[in-house]
């Protein structure tokens, strides 16, 4: 076993169980997304680009707002930091709202693909439009419910300062905050390689 192998697992058996779940749990999503995207770019596309598609314009707003989320999500460590429990609650109130938005905008686009004449039951390469884009919405309210939770929890010891304090000292906290950053930008990135293998595709 090499030295580089070892210094790997030494990091694992240091990792927090929920970071491990985590990761593994992003790692399995990876592999999902990778299979149907391959099976997608596998299909035969010339029937979907016969009923001259276009790119849902919810499509593109959705990920408009994805990326602004991903802005957002950014600023919770860094209130962390400035030790601010209401910007952290306040920023992850706006992440879920654009979340929201997202999802609602997901399923405009799912009418639109419907007017142009792509079904969920109609060509299999248009089907997948749908299985890959409603995955990705499963994935993102998990995150979603997730920062309710953060949201209530720092909303019951706001404006309790002993419990301020000890909130903003803990690692476990910090880490919990790390792990919704890191798993919000897995899902703005796997979005947008979606969303560019759609348009480079059709």
């Amino acid at each position: 076993m090499t030295k580089t192998t070892e210094s790997w697992f030494r990091k694992i058996e240091k990792m927090h169980p929920y970071q491990t779940l985590m990761y593994l749990g992003m790692f399995g999503s990876g592999l999902i997304f990778l299979f149907m995207t391959t099976a997608f770019l596998a299909s035969d596309t010339s029937m979907v680009e016969a009923t001259k598609f276009r790119m849902p314009k919810s499509f593109i707003l959705s990920t408009l707002v994805l990326l602004i989320s991903g802005y957002t999500v950014s600023k919770l460590l860094l209130h962390y930091r400035e030790d601010s429990v209401q910007k952290l609650k306040n920023s992850l109130l706006i992440t879920f709202f654009l979340g929201v938005i997202f999802t609602v905008l997901q399923f405009i686009g799912w009418k639109e693909l419907s007017l142009m004449g792509v079904d969920f039951r109609g060509l299999p390469s248009g089907s997948f439009l749908y299985v890959l884009s409603g995955i990705h919405i499963f994935h993102l309210i998990g995150a979603m419910i997730f920062a309710l939770i953060m949201v209530y929890q720092y909303s019951r010891i706001e404006k309790d300062e002993i419990k301020n304090l000890v909130l903003l000292t803990n690692p476990f906290e910090r880490m919990r905050i790390e792990l919704f950053t890191i798993y919000w930008h897995f899902m703005d990135f796997i979005w947008l390689v979606l969303f560019m293998i759609f348009v480079f595709v059709f």
